[in-house]
């Protein structure tokens, strides 16, 4: 098997489970808990917020740990927007992940807060200058992830941020795709909050990050025993907050190889470009995170691609995973002015840092016998698959 769905979720890393393993087993403690074993248990913690804190740019009183990247997105977007002291109207774009999106209604729907999606381009990619055009007094927050999980495009973070303060607008981003392969953090971006998610890098599912700094006000969303300085109750879960912090501290490693996948990566685009002549890639080709590839199959359908292609031995998505199984073709795709017939086609590859030039080699020749099984190898690549041409 070649798994190439890293965007989904990444396979856990020795050392993350090897530092877990103590705290699930003997150093099982409470870190509330006010006697030595629970004691232990809080020391942990910690020194997990600790090195979490270094790598992120932030001091570690900032960081709330969370369940994962869905609610750390809801705590930051309807943390901050509920707590604001200006204005009900967010800036965000129609390619944010689920949890943003839905946040953002949730907010409208109840609260009366306005959602205002910024324009992009056909890659996906944020205008600075249309940007600073929609800040306006009555802006409470902006929330732009840092790069999209379908079609990779990497944002001008730091450019969009630095204009939003200026403005004296909080300035979210989602990172949860981009923490391994790019350097992120408060400091680093320019950013007031930033979300991550373990199981991006290694760790295991069900614990996340939102660094958050300090002068930015913030409604909780979970009541309860006042953990993480009141503003996420529940107890800590101490294992997956080490494994996390271990899984952050080896992202740097990641990111050094991040050139060698990236080479790895583009032989995959040339070459299912060159294989299969009714392909399109999707997203920027330029601003791309190193491990992403996705494409469109003109004349296919993806769901019946991604069969092919596991009964070939390959795996891989047609998306974002918090929307597999739904007949709905791509929001993300649709937002850059692809038509819904030829969204549904869609195929995303994602490497991971082990990724060889030989796992790729046989992958471009399975894609075009998967393609070419479902009658979609055309004679001619099509001008355009997009409303209005590129």
């Amino acid at each position: 098997m070649i798994y190439l769905d890293n965007a989904a979720t990444t396979p856990p890393r020795r050392e993350v489970l090897e530092a877990m393993w103590p705290y699930l087993t003997g150093e099982f403690g409470n870190p509330s808990s006010h006697h030595e074993l629970g004691e232990r248990a809080a020391c942990a913690v910690t020194a997990a917020r600790e090195t979490i804190a270094e790598e992120l740019g932030c001091r570690p009183s900032e960081l709330i740990f969370t369940s994962g990247g869905t609610e750390a997105d809801n705590l930051s977007v309807k943390g901050i927007a509920l707590a604001a002291p200006r204005g009900r109207r967010i800036l965000t774009t129609a390619i944010e992940h689920e949890a943003v999106l839905a946040s953002c209604e949730y907010l409208r729907r109840l609260h009366d807060f306005e959602t205002v999606e910024i324009p992009l381009d056909h890659d996906g990619l944020v205008d600075p200058a249309m940007f600073s055009r929609l800040l306006t007094p009555e802006t409470t927050l902006v929330s732009i992830a840092h790069a999209n999980n379908e079609i990779g495009t990497v944002q001008p973070i730091s450019e969009l941020a630095a204009l939003a303060r200026a403005a004296g607008v909080p300035f979210h981003s989602d990172a949860v795709q981009s923490a391994g392969w790019l350097d992120v953090g408060l400091r680093q971006l320019g950013v007031d909050a930033l979300t991550v998610a373990g199981h991006k890098l290694g760790a295991p599912k069900g614990i996340g990050v939102l660094a958050l700094r300090a002068s930015v006000p913030l409604e909780p969303l979970i009541h309860g025993g006042g953990q993480e300085r009141g503003r996420r109750s529940g107890t800590e879960n101490v294992a997956a907050i080490v494994g996390l912090a271990e899984a952050i501290r080896l992202a740097a490693e990641t990111r050094n190889g991040a050139a060698a996948v990236e080479a790895v990566r583009d032989a995959l685009i040339d070459g299912v470009l060159a294989a299969v002549p009714t392909a399109r890639l999707t997203g920027s080709r330029e601003h791309r995170l190193a491990n992403s590839a996705s494409f469109l199959f003109r004349g296919t359908s993806g769901e019946a691609v991604l069969l092919e292609l596991e009964a070939r031995g390959i795996v891989c998505s047609s998306g974002s995973a918090c929307a597999a199984g739904s007949d709905e073709p791509s929001h993300v795709l649709l937002a850059v002015g692809i038509v819904p017939e030829l969204a549904r086609t869609a195929v995303r590859f994602t490497l991971g840092s082990d990724t060889s030039r030989a796992d790729v080699d046989e992958v471009m020749q399975r894609v075009r016998d998967a393609v070419a099984a479902l009658g979609g190898l055309g004679e001619t690549r099509p001008a355009s698959l997009s409303r209005g041409g590129r």
